[in-house]
């Protein structure tokens, strides 16, 4: 599911200067992407020798090569071997044959994202139902303000699933339904993307309203001044790790009251998302539940993720 998919590394903005690299471990995949004088490279951020890794922190710059942590062995930001430290005379041993592994990038409105699989359809026709969603929405002048990490006790699907409904809202989220008119809130599947709206019920609200999920892993979430790109990431079969990264109008960013409403009121939905997705998945594990029945209502979102899961399995 992951491996043939794209995968949100962040945005341009993080990566200005040559050298500047941003890192990911998605579904067991050391992703890296870094900037060159001639643009985006991405690469598993495994290094040819013996699997070193290349750049061991989350953000950074490197300088002017990749620089493997374990033997030292250095490669170009184009992914050619440089030099194989102190390595010593071997028969047959071409630096050539031993470039980083390349994958794809592209970017989609500032955001970076990679593919593993070199061959994957374009970003592009991936985003076109959210691009279409999106419409005039100016989100390439946004400001990455913040970064929030979050693990929670349960299988990464069963999180997504509980992602793609607002039938639980009334009761498991009362801060967000004051917010959102949950009686008219709407699920829409068009390709790769489900689309969430409802009504905001107040001026002043940190949410505008639209959610968005994107294949395999990837929630979009819309703010009045910016929006929140949330990485889903399995950890094993009882472990999902969500990584927000807040991206807001430069006014906003700039304002410290905004920037701590939007992150607290964040921390409070996922908390209770947290508690209840554990709760279910105790559940689960006990061996009671076989399976349920989805509300046509509410749940089309979910009813599309599993046909997903079924399909990649």
């Amino acid at each position: 599911m992951f491996g043939r998919s794209w995968t949100f590394m962040g945005h341009t903005s993080e990566l200005a200067r040559e050298g500047d690299v941003l890192t990911a471990t998605i579904a067991g995949y050391p992703l890296l992407v870094v900037r060159t004088a001639n643009g985006l490279k991405a690469f598993h951020n495994v290094c040819r020798h013996r699997a070193g890794p290349l750049f061991d922190e989350e953000r950074g710059n490197c300088g002017s090569a990749l620089t493997c942590k374990y033997h030292g062995w250095v490669y170009t930001l184009d992914g050619r071997l440089r030099n194989a430290r102190d390595f010593g005379a071997a028969a047959g041993f071409d630096p050539r044959d031993y470039s980083l592994f390349e994958l794809k990038v592209e970017t989609w409105r500032g955001f970076v994202f990679v593919n593993v699989e070199r061959q994957a359809p374009a970003l592009a026709s991936h985003l076109r139902p959210l691009d279409a969603r999106m419409g005039a929405r100016d989100v390439g002048a946004l400001v990455h303000t913040d970064r929030r990490t979050h693990d929670i006790a349960c299988n990464w699907k069963l999180y997504v699933e509980n992602y793609l409904e607002g039938y639980h809202i009334p009761l498991v989220h009362p801060q967000l339904n004051a917010e959102v008119d949950a009686a008219k809130y709407t699920v829409m599947v068009e390709g790769s993307a489900c689309f969430h709206s409802a009504p905001p019920k107040v001026s002043d609200g940190v949410y505008d309203g639209l959610w968005a999920f994107v294949l395999p892993g990837l929630g979009i979430n819309v703010y009045e001044h910016g929006l929140m790109m949330e990485r889903m990431v399995p950890l094993g079969l009882s472990g999902t790790r969500l990584i927000y990264d807040f991206y807001l109008a430069p006014e906003a960013a700039a304002d410290p009251i905004k920037r701590q409403q939007v992150i607290s009121t964040s921390a409070i939905v996922t908390a209770e998302d947290k508690w209840i997705c554990e709760r279910v998945q105790a559940n689960i594990d006990a061996g009671v539940y076989q399976a349920g029945v989805l509300s046509p209502k509410h749940e089309a979102g979910v009813a599309w993720f599993q046909a997903f899961v079924a399909g990649a399995l």
